[in-house]
């Protein structure tokens, strides 16, 4: 029970994959392959659940607590949803929210039938979400995919990363609608939602002669193609309860000190009116003053005397 508490820093998150009643093989080989990327915070369940998500989650609820697990992989396979694989995700043990993405059986490729170095296990990869469709201002099916494979695929939080440990990288690109060329394939693509396109890339460094390296990359698989298919949005009150930062973490604001998009600090200094006429500039013989300026202000020197004179008496 100590171990489960409340933590300013969590833990890891645990991913728990399981099957359905029906569970087709292409299925099976996707789920295995996630399981592998996952680890070594992943288990992994071989017998059949009856379970269906999106009508009853208690099952998906009681795994979750049982083996104090925050994400579930859960993969199935109807007659009207074909090759069907579920990102659950928890907060306190209750479901907050799901995705169903309907895997593509032919274009799908395992990770074994790529012939070619892996990656080692338990190092972070870099993600690349390429797409129109995730950078949507409105929340829908993409937007909370890019959170929750965000989520899988993160692993340990870490403050400094060794540039060795950068092996693979994880690209999502989602197609843009309407890019078909004949009309009823045009129509049928702006009916459709964009299909979504997970390709993992090995990172090579070779030696270019200069100083930075020349960098190549190798499919190494899983090669997976996704339809989104139903999904369900997390609580506002759940949520809100969710996106909590403990106390001692949140960084101070500083005062006309922001971060743009990219990570760089920009500072804003405020300074006071600048006296133009009192600016010591370059020293030319045009810049120089005349004689009748001289003159100009001796007469005015003489006239604010007087005045001042006549007041006094």
């Amino acid at each position: 029970m100590a171990a489960r508490e409340p933590k300013a820093v969590e833990n890891p998150k645990t991913c728990l994959v399981l099957r359905g009643g029906n569970c087709s093989q292409v299925v099976q080989d996707a789920l295995a392959d996630l399981y592998s990327m996952h680890q070594p915070h992943a288990k992994k369940f071989s017998k059949k659940n009856p379970i269906h998500p999106f009508e009853d989650a208690t099952s998906l609820e009681f795994f979750s607590e049982k083996n104090d697990a925050s994400m579930l992989l859960f993969g199935s396979s109807q007659k009207k949803r074909p090759h069907a694989v579920t990102l659950v995700r928890t907060f306190g043990y209750k479901v907050l929210d799901m995705l169903e993405l309907h895997l593509d059986p032919d274009t799908f490729r395992a990770m074994a039938q790529f012939k070619n170095k892996k990656f080692g296990i338990g190092l972070r990869p870099m993600l690349l979400f390429a797409g129109t469709a995730f950078e949507s201002p409105v929340a829908n099916e993409h937007t909370l995919a890019k959170s929750l494979l965000t989520d899988f695929f993160k692993g340990e939080p870490a403050d400094k990363i060794d540039v060795e440990g950068l092996q693979y990288i994880i690209s999502f690109t989602a197609e843009e609608q309407g890019s078909s060329s004949s009309p009823a394939a045009a129509a049928a693509d702006a009916a459709s939602k964009p299909v979504i396109r997970m390709r993992v890339y090995l990172i090579r460094t070779k030696r270019s002669g200069q100083r930075l390296p020349r960098v190549e990359v190798d499919e190494i698989g899983p090669r997976m193609d996704f339809r989104v298919g139903r999904m369900r949005e997390p609580d506002e009150a759940m949520l809100k309860e969710a996106m909590k930062t403990p106390r001692g973490l949140e960084e101070r604001t500083k005062k006309n000190i922001t971060t743009d998009t990219m990570g760089d600090k920009i500072g804003r200094v405020h300074i006071g009116k600048q006296d133009l006429g009192a600016m010591q500039t370059r020293k030319m013989k045009g810049l120089k003053r005349s004689r009748l300026d001289d003159d100009e202000v001796g007469v005015e020197d003489v006239e604010d005397e007087d005045t001042s004179k006549r007041s006094k008496q």
